[in-house]
Parts: structure tokens; sequence; C-alpha cells
């Protein structure tokens, strides 16, 4: 692998909290997101329920520090991204290469679609100048910019991998030593476009949804923004707080099975578990726990699956799906997944897969339905499972 890269802060904000400690506590008291949608102007509203963040714009932008009139997917991308970087406290931090790779998959497609209606109806009445900053890679520099880093920025738009092909290509630019440090992870805001077509698939649960679980009927979209620092050996050896964890591999594959559905066999799924565990140097057996992607859907989870029974045949580590939290925060999902598995190796937590009645009688494995304290958590496999065959597999392992 070279030289590790460490993770030396962590953000989020999601359904379940504003910040880690929020989101721990909601984490162990077993507390889900889901909700009817408050914010999100929807003619879903009664029948679909969401994973918001429980906060109007106003106030995410108090929080973020940024004007209100911007899209959600940045102030809550700031809000996270701010967190990761007070938490890892790099006293030098102006004085080294840093770099900001954000995900997303709707940029401001919130305010693009408040805007299109009434300037359809009248061309006059609307400024084509106010939407000028609502593409993916907009957000970012929005956030770049608040954070004070001009090195190098990029954003990655992989759909539900989106985040974490961001914080692997962090770690390689370290690796690379292009740069010092990498704020990394992703962002996204609910949209009635992203809503609307998922609810087309066919795939929305108009209940909570019940990942891994034989009668799952869909998945429940969500938001939020989740962030990691990665730092060099060099950078970690000079920061007040040791950092606890690295990225030790990570693997990006893809089946080309199919648009928006995952190969039945987990083709993909498996090639990029087993290519971040090559890369790691670890066995299948060292894995501690799994966060699943384990979005609900019928395709997604017997997919999934399919790869864990065969990569990990003999040997199945504790597993959940924490998307029975947050919901499925798309592009996001990598970047918040990633955040409570460091938390697990920080804190030695397992995340109960809540709502599981039924499990899957085609697996021989049961995903955790209790919150654990105080497990011996070494290496954590996070997995990300995007449309058209992009899937992607971290392993976060104790320094």
């Amino acid at each position: 692998m070279g030289s590790p890269v460490f993770i030396a802060g962590a953000g989020v904000i999601s359904a379940i909290g504003n910040n880690i400690a929020e989101n721990l506590a909601a984490l162990e008291n077993g507390v889900a997101g889901m909700s009817e949608m408050q914010y999100l102007r929807s003619a879903h509203r009664h029948k679909l329920p969401v994973a918001e963040v429980k906060m109007s714009n106003a106030e995410l932008a108090e929080l973020a520090g940024m004007p209100a009139h911007i899209t959600r997917t940045a102030l809550l991308s700031a809000i996270a991204a701010k967190e990761a970087l007070h938490h890892a406290a790099i006293e030098n931090f102006d004085e080294l290469r840093t770099g900001f790779i954000s995900a997303n998959t709707v940029g401001g497609m919130d305010k693009t679609e408040n805007f299109f209606p009434g300037f359809l109806n009248d061309p006059h009445k609307g400024r084509l100048r106010n939407i000028i900053h609502h593409e993916c890679g907009a957000v970012t520099e929005l956030v770049a910019d608040r954070l004070g880093i001009k090195n190098y920025i990029s954003t990655i738009s992989t759909a539900c991998s989106s985040s974490a092909n961001a914080i692997f290509f962090g770690a390689r630019l370290i690796r690379q030593n292009m740069l010092d440090v990498v704020i990394t992870g992703g962002t996204d805001a609910l949209t009635r476009f992203t809503l609307n077509g998922f609810n087309t698939l066919m795939i929305v649960d108009q209940q909570h949804c019940q990942p891994f679980d034989e009668n799952r009927r869909g998945l429940n979209l969500g938001e939020g923004a989740g962030y990691v620092v990665l730092v060099s050996e060099k950078v970690a050896g000079s920061l007040k707080n040791t950092p606890v964890c690295v990225l030790s591999g990570y693997c990006n594959a893809n089946d080309a099975y199919h648009q928006t559905a995952s190969s039945p066999n987990g083709t993909g799924s498996y090639l990029a578990m087993k290519g971040a565990l090559q890369q790691s140097g670890l066995q299948s057996e060292q894995i501690d726990y799994i966060n699943l992607h384990g979005t609900g859907t019928q395709n997604n989870d017997i997919a999934e699956g399919t790869a864990i029974k065969l990569l990990f045949e003999g040997h199945y580590p504790p597993m959940s799906s924490t998307k029975s939290f947050t919901g499925h925060t798309l592009g996001a999902s990598g970047g918040i997944e990633a955040v409570f598995s460091t938390l697990a190796i920080r804190h030695g937590l397992i995340y109960p897969n809540l709502r599981l009645e039924t499990p899957m009688k085609a697996l021989p494995f049961i995903p955790e339905t209790h919150f654990k304290k105080g497990a011996a958590i070494r290496h954590v496999l996070s997995n990300s499972f995007g449309f058209g065959g992009n899937c992607s597999s971290l392993i976060f392992s104790k320094a």
C-alpha cells in the first residue's frame, strides 16, 4: 500500500443529528430520521416518508456561516466539512498543501426546481444568473472558498458511490505526495427530481425501509453530508490528537450490468470488496464489521448479500445498514457511512439494522439488530454501490 493515509477528523450532518455527537446518540438509542417531509415541497408529502435534516435553510445557513439563498446541498456540506476540520485541529493548516474533494449528485437542483416554474410562465420574472451556481461543481467551490482551500478542488459524481470514490481519490493524491491534507466526502439535499425519479423506478418505500429483510419494499431517500480529513504520515505525526485509524484499502469496480440495477449475483459488489481486501493486505476473516450499502430494495440487498456470501463464506462478521437510520442520502451516503465506520473503530461500536423482522431466506447470515459497545473493532469494510454498476468499497483500520 505504501505510506499510510490517516483519518485525522470527521464531521457529519444527517436526519438523525447535526453533528457527530447527535448522530452517535441516535445510533445508540435506535432513533431513525424518517418522517413526513417538512421542508421539501412535493405532491408525495403525505405518501412517502423521507429522512430530512431537521433544520430550515435559514437555520442551516446560520450554522454554516453562509448566505441562506444558496443551495441546501452546499449548506449541508459546509457544516459537516467545518466539523471535520475542527475535529482534526491541524495547527499549521494554512502552510500545508490542502485539497477539498467533495461528491454530490444533485448540485443546486433544489434551487433550480424553485426557479424554473415561474421563469417558464414568464421569462421576464426570473434571471438566469440566479441559477449560475447550481451545477455539481459549483457546490464544491462554494464550500472550498468557505474553508479557505485553494490548492486542489474537485467534484466526484458517480451516483451512490460518489463519496467513497472521492475519499479514495483523496488518499491517492496524498500517497502520490501531491497534497498533505484532503477534506473529502460528500453531500446531497433532497429534491423533487430525485424523489420522483426513484419513485418512478418503483423502489421507494411508503413505510420506513427495512434493509435486508425478506419482506423489504424499497428505500427511503434522505439528505445530509459526511466528511473525513485525510492526512499524510508526516502531518499525522505533528498533530496533538493521534489519529485512531487509517484508510487501509479501497477499490472501485463496475459490472456494467444495467443502468440502475445491480447484477443479481453481485459481481460488482464482489469485485469491489475483494479488491479493497487485496489492497489492504487483509483476509476476509479479519474484517470486524461491515457497513452495508443496504438500501432496502429487492435488487440491491440480494446482490450485496450474495457477494458477501461468496467472499466471507465460513466467517460472517457483524454487519448492518445504517441507512435504516439516515435513509439513502445518495451522493452523501459513502461520506456519512465513512464517518460512522471511523467512529465504530474509535469507540468499539456495532450499529443495529433497524426494523429487521424476517431475515432473508437466501442468505446464511443475519445483520445485527442491537447496538453494541466495547466491541473489538480493528477493521471496518464500508460499501457504496451506485447506478451504472459503479461499486466501491473502503476499508478503515485501527492505526
